[in-house]
Protein backbone atom coordinates (compact mmCIF):
# COMPACT_ATOMS: atom_id res chain seq x y z
CA UNK A 1 0.00 0.00 0.00
CA UNK A 2 2.81 2.40 0.95
CA UNK A 3 4.61 1.61 -2.32
CA UNK A 4 1.47 2.36 -4.34
CA UNK A 5 1.10 5.73 -2.63
CA UNK A 6 4.74 6.58 -3.31
CA UNK A 7 4.33 5.68 -6.99
CA UNK A 8 1.20 7.84 -7.20
CA UNK A 9 2.98 10.76 -5.58
CA UNK A 10 5.95 10.36 -7.96
CA UNK A 11 3.66 10.50 -11.01
CA UNK A 12 1.80 13.47 -9.57
CA UNK A 13 5.04 15.37 -8.89
CA UNK A 14 6.32 14.68 -12.39
CA UNK A 15 3.14 16.18 -13.84
CA UNK A 16 3.03 19.34 -11.75
CA UNK A 17 6.75 19.95 -12.13
CA UNK A 18 6.58 20.03 -15.94
CA UNK A 19 7.30 23.47 -17.38
CA UNK A 20 4.13 23.65 -19.47
CA UNK A 21 1.99 22.67 -16.49
CA UNK A 22 3.61 25.28 -14.29
CA UNK A 23 3.14 27.94 -16.96
CA UNK A 24 -0.49 26.99 -17.50
CA UNK A 25 -1.24 27.10 -13.78
CA UNK A 26 0.59 30.39 -13.39
CA UNK A 27 -1.29 31.94 -16.31
CA UNK A 28 -4.63 30.71 -14.95
CA UNK A 29 -3.85 32.10 -11.51
CA UNK A 30 -2.76 35.44 -13.00
CA UNK A 31 -5.93 35.72 -15.07
CA UNK A 32 -8.11 34.89 -12.09
CA UNK A 33 -6.28 37.49 -10.01
CA UNK A 34 -6.56 40.17 -12.68
CA UNK A 35 -10.19 39.39 -13.37
CA UNK A 36 -11.02 39.61 -9.68
CA UNK A 37 -8.99 42.79 -9.21
CA UNK A 38 -10.49 44.53 -12.23
CA UNK A 39 -14.10 43.47 -11.56
CA UNK A 40 -15.75 46.46 -9.94
CA UNK A 41 -19.11 48.15 -9.75
CA UNK A 42 -19.26 51.31 -11.85
CA UNK A 43 -19.37 54.73 -10.25
CA UNK A 44 -22.85 56.19 -10.76
CA UNK A 45 -23.11 59.95 -10.31
CA UNK A 46 -26.61 61.44 -10.49
CA UNK A 47 -29.55 62.64 -8.43
CA UNK A 48 -31.34 60.25 -6.08
CA UNK A 49 -34.57 59.97 -8.09
CA UNK A 50 -32.74 59.34 -11.35
CA UNK A 51 -30.59 56.77 -9.55
CA UNK A 52 -33.68 54.94 -8.29
CA UNK A 53 -35.10 54.86 -11.82
CA UNK A 54 -31.86 53.52 -13.30
CA UNK A 55 -31.41 50.87 -10.61
CA UNK A 56 -34.89 49.56 -11.41
CA UNK A 57 -34.93 49.81 -15.20
CA UNK A 58 -31.23 49.91 -16.18
CA UNK A 59 -29.52 47.71 -13.55
CA UNK A 60 -26.33 47.35 -15.62
CA UNK A 61 -25.17 50.76 -14.36
CA UNK A 62 -24.78 49.38 -10.83
CA UNK A 63 -23.81 45.79 -11.59
CA UNK A 64 -20.23 44.57 -11.38
CA UNK A 65 -18.41 44.96 -14.69
CA UNK A 66 -15.77 42.29 -15.29
CA UNK A 67 -13.60 43.29 -18.25
CA UNK A 68 -11.90 40.65 -20.35
CA UNK A 69 -9.06 39.44 -18.08
CA UNK A 70 -6.40 39.21 -20.79
CA UNK A 71 -7.00 42.80 -21.94
CA UNK A 72 -4.60 44.75 -19.76
CA UNK A 73 -5.62 48.40 -19.74
CA UNK A 74 -7.74 50.73 -21.80
CA UNK A 75 -5.37 50.88 -24.77
CA UNK A 76 -5.52 47.13 -25.32
CA UNK A 77 -9.29 47.12 -24.87
CA UNK A 78 -9.59 49.85 -27.51
CA UNK A 79 -7.30 48.17 -30.04
CA UNK A 80 -8.72 44.67 -29.61
CA UNK A 81 -12.31 45.89 -29.86
CA UNK A 82 -11.49 47.36 -33.25
CA UNK A 83 -9.78 44.15 -34.36
CA UNK A 84 -12.00 41.35 -33.05
CA UNK A 85 -15.49 42.71 -32.36
CA UNK A 86 -18.14 41.04 -34.48
CA UNK A 87 -20.03 42.96 -37.17
CA UNK A 88 -23.72 41.99 -37.28
CA UNK A 89 -25.34 42.21 -40.71
CA UNK A 90 -27.67 45.18 -41.16
CA UNK A 91 -29.52 45.91 -44.41
CA UNK A 92 -29.70 49.70 -44.55
CA UNK A 93 -31.90 51.91 -46.70
CA UNK A 94 -29.94 55.00 -47.69
CA UNK A 95 -31.42 58.47 -47.92
CA UNK A 96 -29.75 61.74 -48.92
CA UNK A 97 -31.17 65.00 -47.62
CA UNK A 98 -30.16 68.48 -48.72
CA UNK A 99 -28.90 71.20 -46.39
CA UNK A 100 -29.61 74.93 -46.46
CA UNK A 101 -26.14 75.66 -47.90
CA UNK A 102 -26.66 73.24 -50.80
CA UNK A 103 -24.82 70.30 -49.24
CA UNK A 104 -26.11 66.82 -48.57
CA UNK A 105 -26.26 64.43 -45.63
CA UNK A 106 -26.34 60.64 -45.91
CA UNK A 107 -28.74 58.81 -43.60
CA UNK A 108 -28.80 55.03 -43.26
CA UNK A 109 -32.14 53.61 -42.09
CA UNK A 110 -33.14 50.30 -40.57
CA UNK A 111 -36.93 50.73 -40.76
CA UNK A 112 -37.70 47.49 -38.88
CA UNK A 113 -41.02 47.07 -40.71
CA UNK A 114 -41.32 43.56 -39.26
CA UNK A 115 -41.45 44.92 -35.71
CA UNK A 116 -43.97 42.95 -33.67
CA UNK A 117 -43.97 45.39 -30.77
CA UNK A 118 -44.64 48.47 -32.94
CA UNK A 119 -46.52 47.46 -36.06
CA UNK A 120 -47.48 51.01 -36.99
CA UNK A 121 -44.56 52.89 -38.53
CA UNK A 122 -46.05 56.22 -37.48
CA UNK A 123 -45.63 55.48 -33.76
CA UNK A 124 -42.59 53.17 -33.89
CA UNK A 125 -39.81 54.77 -31.75
CA UNK A 126 -36.75 55.97 -33.64
CA UNK A 127 -33.19 55.56 -32.38
CA UNK A 128 -30.85 58.14 -33.92
CA UNK A 129 -27.19 57.03 -33.91
CA UNK A 130 -24.21 59.39 -34.17
CA UNK A 131 -20.88 57.65 -34.98
CA UNK A 132 -17.48 58.86 -33.79
CA UNK A 133 -14.67 60.67 -35.59
CA UNK A 134 -14.10 59.17 -39.08
CA UNK A 135 -16.90 56.68 -38.31
CA UNK A 136 -20.08 55.84 -40.20
CA UNK A 137 -22.91 53.32 -40.25
CA UNK A 138 -20.55 50.40 -40.93
CA UNK A 139 -18.68 50.59 -37.63
CA UNK A 140 -19.06 47.54 -35.40
CA UNK A 141 -20.38 49.55 -32.44
CA UNK A 142 -23.03 51.14 -34.70
CA UNK A 143 -24.06 47.76 -36.11
CA UNK A 144 -24.44 46.35 -32.60
CA UNK A 145 -26.52 49.34 -31.50
CA UNK A 146 -28.80 48.96 -34.53
CA UNK A 147 -29.16 45.23 -33.86
CA UNK A 148 -30.00 45.80 -30.19
CA UNK A 149 -32.57 48.51 -30.95
CA UNK A 150 -34.17 46.53 -33.75
CA UNK A 151 -34.54 43.53 -31.43
CA UNK A 152 -36.70 45.71 -29.17
CA UNK A 153 -38.87 46.72 -32.12
CA UNK A 154 -37.44 50.19 -32.72
CA UNK A 155 -36.53 51.92 -35.97
CA UNK A 156 -32.94 53.16 -36.39
CA UNK A 157 -31.33 55.89 -38.45
CA UNK A 158 -27.58 56.55 -38.58
CA UNK A 159 -26.49 60.14 -39.14
CA UNK A 160 -23.28 59.98 -41.19
CA UNK A 161 -21.24 63.16 -40.94
CA UNK A 162 -20.72 65.00 -44.21
CA UNK A 163 -18.17 63.26 -46.40
CA UNK A 164 -18.14 60.01 -44.40
CA UNK A 165 -21.33 58.32 -45.59
CA UNK A 166 -20.17 57.52 -49.11
CA UNK A 167 -21.67 60.68 -50.57
CA UNK A 168 -19.85 63.44 -52.40
CA UNK A 169 -19.41 66.88 -50.89
CA UNK A 170 -21.56 69.36 -52.78
CA UNK A 171 -20.24 72.34 -50.79
CA UNK A 172 -16.80 73.01 -49.24
CA UNK A 173 -17.96 72.16 -45.72
CA UNK A 174 -17.56 69.03 -43.61
CA UNK A 175 -18.34 68.77 -39.88
CA UNK A 176 -17.04 69.51 -36.41
CA UNK A 177 -18.08 68.73 -32.85
CA UNK A 178 -19.20 72.29 -32.18
CA UNK A 179 -21.42 72.79 -35.24
CA UNK A 180 -24.85 71.28 -34.54
CA UNK A 181 -26.73 72.66 -37.55
CA UNK A 182 -26.62 69.39 -39.50
CA UNK A 183 -27.81 67.41 -36.49
CA UNK A 184 -30.66 69.86 -35.98
CA UNK A 185 -31.68 69.39 -39.60
CA UNK A 186 -31.59 65.59 -39.23
CA UNK A 187 -33.75 65.67 -36.09
CA UNK A 188 -36.26 67.96 -37.81
CA UNK A 189 -36.32 65.65 -40.82
CA UNK A 190 -36.92 62.53 -38.72
CA UNK A 191 -39.66 64.30 -36.73
CA UNK A 192 -41.34 65.50 -39.92
CA UNK A 193 -41.49 61.92 -41.23
CA UNK A 194 -42.80 60.43 -37.98
CA UNK A 195 -44.22 63.24 -35.82
CA UNK A 196 -45.92 60.81 -33.42
CA UNK A 197 -42.84 58.68 -32.82
CA UNK A 198 -40.42 59.47 -29.97
CA UNK A 199 -36.76 59.95 -30.95
CA UNK A 200 -33.92 58.70 -28.73
CA UNK A 201 -30.33 59.60 -29.66
CA UNK A 202 -27.04 57.86 -28.87
CA UNK A 203 -23.64 59.39 -29.65
CA UNK A 204 -20.28 57.65 -29.64
CA UNK A 205 -17.09 59.64 -28.92
CA UNK A 206 -17.22 62.76 -31.13
CA UNK A 207 -20.84 61.86 -31.88
CA UNK A 208 -21.46 62.16 -28.15
CA UNK A 209 -19.85 65.60 -28.09
CA UNK A 210 -22.09 66.67 -30.95
CA UNK A 211 -25.17 65.30 -29.19
CA UNK A 212 -24.45 67.01 -25.87
CA UNK A 213 -23.66 70.30 -27.60
CA UNK A 214 -26.94 70.05 -29.49
CA UNK A 215 -28.95 69.23 -26.36
CA UNK A 216 -27.28 72.05 -24.46
CA UNK A 217 -28.04 74.56 -27.21
CA UNK A 218 -31.63 73.52 -27.89
CA UNK A 219 -32.77 72.88 -24.33
CA UNK A 220 -36.42 71.85 -24.20
CA UNK A 221 -36.75 72.31 -27.99
CA UNK A 222 -34.38 69.47 -28.95
CA UNK A 223 -37.07 67.15 -30.29
CA UNK A 224 -35.46 64.22 -28.44
CA UNK A 225 -36.88 62.31 -25.49
CA UNK A 226 -33.45 61.34 -24.10
CA UNK A 227 -29.82 60.81 -24.98
CA UNK A 228 -26.98 58.39 -24.30
CA UNK A 229 -23.28 59.06 -24.85
CA UNK A 230 -20.48 56.50 -24.89
CA UNK A 231 -16.81 57.46 -24.36
CA UNK A 232 -17.44 61.15 -24.94
CA UNK A 233 -14.36 63.42 -24.66
CA UNK A 234 -15.51 65.99 -22.12
CA UNK A 235 -12.68 68.49 -22.59
CA UNK A 236 -11.33 68.56 -26.15
CA UNK A 237 -8.03 70.17 -25.18
CA UNK A 238 -7.33 67.61 -22.45
CA UNK A 239 -8.26 64.85 -24.87
CA UNK A 240 -5.80 66.20 -27.42
CA UNK A 241 -3.09 66.28 -24.77
CA UNK A 242 -3.86 62.69 -23.75
CA UNK A 243 -3.73 61.55 -27.37
CA UNK A 244 -0.30 63.14 -27.73
CA UNK A 245 1.25 60.93 -25.07
CA UNK A 246 3.85 58.73 -26.74
CA UNK A 247 1.99 55.41 -26.76
CA UNK A 248 -1.38 56.97 -27.54
CA UNK A 249 0.22 58.90 -30.39
CA UNK A 250 1.63 55.70 -31.84
CA UNK A 251 -1.50 53.57 -31.41
CA UNK A 252 -4.30 56.02 -32.13
CA UNK A 253 -3.36 59.59 -33.00
CA UNK A 254 -1.48 58.91 -36.21
CA UNK A 255 -4.10 56.38 -37.40
CA UNK A 256 -7.01 58.79 -36.91
CA UNK A 257 -5.07 61.65 -38.47
CA UNK A 258 -4.40 59.56 -41.56
CA UNK A 259 -8.09 58.75 -41.77
CA UNK A 260 -9.00 62.43 -41.63
CA UNK A 261 -6.39 63.28 -44.25
CA UNK A 262 -7.68 60.54 -46.55
CA UNK A 263 -11.18 61.99 -46.29
CA UNK A 264 -9.89 65.46 -47.16
CA UNK A 265 -7.92 64.04 -50.08
CA UNK A 266 -11.02 62.24 -51.35
CA UNK A 267 -12.91 65.54 -51.45
CA UNK A 268 -9.93 67.64 -52.49
CA UNK A 269 -11.56 69.13 -55.57
CA UNK A 270 -14.26 70.73 -53.43
CA UNK A 271 -12.21 71.58 -50.31
CA UNK A 272 -9.34 73.16 -52.28
CA UNK A 273 -11.57 76.20 -52.60
CA UNK A 274 -11.39 77.06 -48.89
CA UNK A 275 -8.20 75.56 -47.38
CA UNK A 276 -4.62 74.77 -48.32
CA UNK A 277 -4.98 71.01 -48.80
CA UNK A 278 -1.24 70.37 -49.17
CA UNK A 279 -0.66 72.04 -45.81
CA UNK A 280 -3.49 70.04 -44.22
CA UNK A 281 -2.14 66.73 -45.51
CA UNK A 282 1.15 67.34 -43.69
CA UNK A 283 -0.63 67.18 -40.31
CA UNK A 284 0.80 64.50 -38.04
CA UNK A 285 -1.74 64.72 -35.21
CA UNK A 286 -5.42 65.41 -34.70
CA UNK A 287 -4.53 68.76 -33.11
CA UNK A 288 -2.48 69.75 -36.14
CA UNK A 289 -5.30 68.67 -38.44
CA UNK A 290 -7.83 70.71 -36.49
CA UNK A 291 -5.48 73.72 -36.44
CA UNK A 292 -4.98 73.58 -40.21
CA UNK A 293 -8.41 72.41 -41.35
CA UNK A 294 -11.31 72.28 -38.86
CA UNK A 295 -10.72 75.58 -37.05
CA UNK A 296 -10.35 77.81 -40.14
CA UNK A 297 -13.14 75.99 -42.00
CA UNK A 298 -15.62 76.82 -39.23
CA UNK A 299 -14.40 80.34 -38.53
CA UNK A 300 -12.28 79.81 -35.42
CA UNK A 301 -9.10 81.82 -34.94
CA UNK A 302 -7.27 78.83 -33.49
CA UNK A 303 -7.60 75.19 -32.60
CA UNK A 304 -7.68 76.17 -28.91
CA UNK A 305 -10.74 78.35 -29.48
CA UNK A 306 -12.45 75.54 -31.38
CA UNK A 307 -11.69 73.01 -28.64
CA UNK A 308 -13.05 75.33 -25.97
CA UNK A 309 -16.29 75.81 -27.90
CA UNK A 310 -16.62 72.09 -28.74
CA UNK A 311 -16.13 70.78 -25.19
CA UNK A 312 -19.48 69.67 -23.75
CA UNK A 313 -18.49 69.67 -20.07
CA UNK A 314 -19.90 73.15 -19.44
CA UNK A 315 -23.13 72.60 -21.41
CA UNK A 316 -24.72 70.04 -19.07
CA UNK A 317 -26.72 72.58 -17.07
CA UNK A 318 -28.64 73.59 -20.20
CA UNK A 319 -29.77 70.08 -21.13
CA UNK A 320 -33.51 69.55 -20.61
CA UNK A 321 -33.93 65.80 -21.28
CA UNK A 322 -32.68 62.68 -19.45
CA UNK A 323 -29.09 61.87 -20.41
CA UNK A 324 -26.88 58.92 -19.47
CA UNK A 325 -23.14 59.17 -20.13
CA UNK A 326 -20.89 56.07 -20.06
CA UNK A 327 -17.11 56.53 -19.73
CA UNK A 328 -14.15 54.38 -18.70
CA UNK A 329 -11.49 55.74 -16.35
CA UNK A 330 -8.73 54.24 -18.53
CA UNK A 331 -10.00 55.71 -21.82
CA UNK A 332 -6.95 57.03 -23.72
CA UNK A 333 -9.17 59.43 -25.70
CA UNK A 334 -11.03 60.90 -22.74
CA UNK A 335 -8.92 61.36 -19.58
CA UNK A 336 -10.63 60.83 -16.25
CA UNK A 337 -9.50 64.21 -14.95
CA UNK A 338 -11.95 65.87 -17.37
CA UNK A 339 -15.08 63.98 -16.24
CA UNK A 340 -17.61 66.58 -14.90
CA UNK A 341 -18.53 64.57 -11.80
CA UNK A 342 -19.07 67.58 -9.56
CA UNK A 343 -21.45 69.11 -12.09
CA UNK A 344 -23.46 65.96 -12.75
CA UNK A 345 -24.12 65.22 -9.08
CA UNK A 346 -26.15 68.43 -8.79
CA UNK A 347 -28.24 67.88 -11.93
CA UNK A 348 -31.50 65.89 -11.70
CA UNK A 349 -31.53 64.68 -15.32
CA UNK A 350 -27.87 63.79 -16.03
CA UNK A 351 -26.21 60.56 -14.96
CA UNK A 352 -22.51 59.69 -15.36
CA UNK A 353 -21.52 56.02 -15.29
CA UNK A 354 -17.76 55.52 -14.90
CA UNK A 355 -16.14 52.09 -15.07
CA UNK A 356 -12.59 51.54 -13.86
CA UNK A 357 -11.69 49.81 -17.14
CA UNK A 358 -13.13 49.59 -20.63
CA UNK A 359 -11.04 51.79 -22.92
CA UNK A 360 -12.63 53.80 -25.72
CA UNK A 361 -15.93 52.48 -27.14
CA UNK A 362 -14.87 48.99 -26.03
CA UNK A 363 -15.98 47.72 -22.59
CA UNK A 364 -15.05 44.16 -23.55
CA UNK A 365 -16.06 41.39 -21.16
CA UNK A 366 -15.79 37.60 -21.13
CA UNK A 367 -12.91 35.45 -22.33
CA UNK A 368 -13.89 35.71 -26.01
CA UNK A 369 -15.33 39.23 -26.35
CA UNK A 370 -16.52 39.24 -29.95
CA UNK A 371 -20.23 39.57 -29.23
CA UNK A 372 -22.22 42.28 -27.45
CA UNK A 373 -20.76 43.31 -24.10
CA UNK A 374 -21.24 45.77 -21.28
CA UNK A 375 -21.57 48.84 -23.52
CA UNK A 376 -24.35 47.20 -25.53
CA UNK A 377 -26.09 46.04 -22.35
CA UNK A 378 -26.20 49.58 -20.94
CA UNK A 379 -27.52 50.90 -24.25
CA UNK A 380 -30.14 48.14 -24.55
CA UNK A 381 -31.46 48.64 -21.03
CA UNK A 382 -31.44 52.45 -21.06
CA UNK A 383 -33.15 52.87 -24.42
CA UNK A 384 -35.91 50.49 -23.30
CA UNK A 385 -36.20 52.22 -19.93
CA UNK A 386 -36.74 55.60 -21.59
CA UNK A 387 -39.00 54.52 -24.44
CA UNK A 388 -41.17 52.14 -22.42
CA UNK A 389 -41.40 54.22 -19.23
CA UNK A 390 -41.47 57.80 -20.58
CA UNK A 391 -43.49 59.37 -17.77
CA UNK A 392 -41.50 57.61 -15.05
CA UNK A 393 -38.13 58.80 -16.37
CA UNK A 394 -39.26 62.39 -16.78
CA UNK A 395 -40.73 62.40 -13.28
CA UNK A 396 -37.51 60.90 -11.89
CA UNK A 397 -35.51 63.65 -13.62
CA UNK A 398 -37.78 66.44 -12.37
CA UNK A 399 -39.02 67.29 -15.86
CA UNK A 400 -42.54 68.23 -16.88
CA UNK A 401 -44.41 65.20 -18.22
CA UNK A 402 -45.53 65.59 -21.81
Amino acid sequence: MLLALLDLWTVHWELVSRVDTVLLCSLTAALCYLWGRKSQRPLLVCGKNFRDFLEEHCPAVTETFSPTPWCWGGRLQTVLCFLIKSRPHVAYRNERIRTADGGQISLDWEDNDSSAAYRRASTRPTVLILPGLTGNSSQSYVLHAVTQAAAHGYRCVVFNNRGFGGEELLTPLTFCAANTSDLELVVQHVKSLYPQAPVFAVGFSLGGMLLLNYLGRKGAESGLVAGLTVSVPWDALKSAQSMEEALNWLLFNTHLTRGLCRAVLRHRKMLDKVVDIDHVLKARSIREFDERFTAPLFGYESCTEYYRHASPDWKLQSIAVPVLCLNAADDPFSPQCAFPLSVAKDLPNVALVVTSHGGHIAFLEGLFPRAAGYMERVFSQFVRAVLEHPQDVRQACGLACS
